[in-house]
């Protein structure tokens, strides 16, 4: 098995669903199921933890049109509410659903890319015995 494995976009990899290391495997199972593993390079996918990042990037672009769209729709031609269930409905659902599988891939790409992990609190170390000393020294009111 190989050791070192060329340098791969991110955004490449990820848009496409592949292997962040060899860009040959599948980086999914189903719509948004990532797959344990890479079929062509072995590369575990347990490091990655999108969350819902892609979620709150798709709300963020895709709200806005739809609202607008609706909104639009509502003061130019006040049609009936079975007319916005027929047009923004399916709208949002356009907008909403097709990006959610690049992002994710986008993301788990560069947490890879970019050896992204969960963040660790560091525990400040002990003042010295001396310093102990020269604090409570300064301290008014005792």
């Amino acid at each position: 098995m190989r050791t070192e494995w060329p340098s791969l976009s991110p955004m490449q990899t990820g848009i496409r669903g592949r292997c962040p290391r060899c860009g040959q495997g599948h980086l999914f199972k189903g719509f948004l199921t990532l797959n344990q593993r890479c079929e062509a390079c072995g590369l575990d996918y347990s490091f990655a933890d999108p969350a819902d990042g892609p979620a709150f990037f798709v709300i963020c672009f895709a709200c806005v049109p739809s609202v607008a769209l609706g909104v639009w729709l509502e003061v130019q031609f006040q049609p009936a509410w079975w007319v916005h269930l027929l047009v923004t409905i399916p709208f949002m659902f356009l907008t909403c659903i097709p990006p959610l599988r690049p992002l994710k891939g986008w993301l788990v790409a560069s947490q890879y890319f970019y050896k992204a992990e969960e963040g660790k609190l560091v525990r400040a170390s002990r003042p010295a015995s001396g310093l102990e000393d020269k604090e409570a020294a300064l301290s008014p009111g005792e």
